[in-house]
């Protein structure tokens, strides 16, 4: 069989989900079990990008499709929609919300040349015209929950924005954090476990709040954190090899030192 082709692919799919011939493992799978497959997909698919590896990223894109080609086979069986749905749904949405593209000009609400930010801001009128045309009125609805905290707390901010309910500037929003910092010590003070991790909460929330205020994506700026600590300690881990120790041997001092070395070389590179 040639596997050259998307049609190939869909067929594939549909031989792995055959009743009597099919693969005992997907056909044991439905829309629930298959979820954190694609999660973790997605996720790696986002790792092959911050790695600029391409390869990578051409793998990884080819297994977030199968998902989608998974979850188009299931719904098929359940006669809910097939894949070419899909794609007709998401072609008739890109050309909808896309007027200075596929429509005229002179009739776009955003003109002939409009700015990335423009084209942004018309998206999302769009799209809460749509939530208002499937009776969906509830502000925060279509927040998916699956999604990663961070990335779920600054769309629902980003949401009840849209009526108001946001500060005006990055001030309140320091002093709103300097608010839950205070709240989150006096929690500490009482030493409840339930009090401790709702005030932590809020502060990460106020933060997020703050990150979004300044056009920063929360989730990829906690990733960008997160490969920094990795990349820092695993030279200090060498570091210490090196030296002949082990960071557990070591002190808090030298480990700080380690640290602020491996740092100042990161730095310069």
């Amino acid at each position: 069989m040639t596997t050259s082709t998307l049609e190939s692919l869909l067929e594939i799919m549909s031989r792995l989900r055959d009743p009597e011939h099919g693969c005992p493992w997907d056909l044991q799978q439905d829309f629930h079990t298959i979820v954190p497959y694609t999660i973790e997909e997605t996720y790696e698919l986002v790792d092959a990008i911050d790695a600029k590896d391409f390869e990578q990223i051409r793998e990884e894109l080819g297994d977030v499709l199968f998902q989608v080609v998974f979850y188009a086979q299931l719904a098929s069986e359940q006669e809910l929609f097939s894949f070419q749905d899909v794609v007709s749904g998401i072609a008739t949405k890109l050309v909808r919300r896309h007027p200075h593209v596929f429509a005229d000009p002179d009739s776009s609400p955003i003109g002939h040349s409009p700015t990335p930010a423009q084209v942004k801001d018309n998206w999302e009128r769009a799209k809460q015209a749509e939530r208002e045309l499937k009776m969906r009125t509830a502000i925060l609805d279509d927040v998916p929950r699956a999604l990663p905290a961070l990335s779920r707390a600054q769309k629902l901010q980003k949401r009840a924005s849209r009526v108001g309910f946001d500060w005006p500037d990055t001030d309140g929003i320091w002093g709103k954090i300097d608010e839950e910092m205070t709240e989150l010590r006096e929690a500490i003070a009482s030493d409840s476990e339930k009090e401790i991790e709702a005030e932590m909460g809020d502060v990460l929330i106020a933060v997020v709040n703050l990150a979004r205020h300044l056009g920063v994506d929360a989730e990829t700026a906690v990733r960008g954190a997160n490969a920094r600590f990795e990349r820092r300690f695993r030279l200090m881990e060498q570091a210490a090899r090196d030296d002949g120790t082990a960071l557990q041997n070591e002190t808090m001092e030298e480990l700080e030192r380690r640290w602020q070395i491996a740092k100042a070389r990161l730095a310069a590179e």
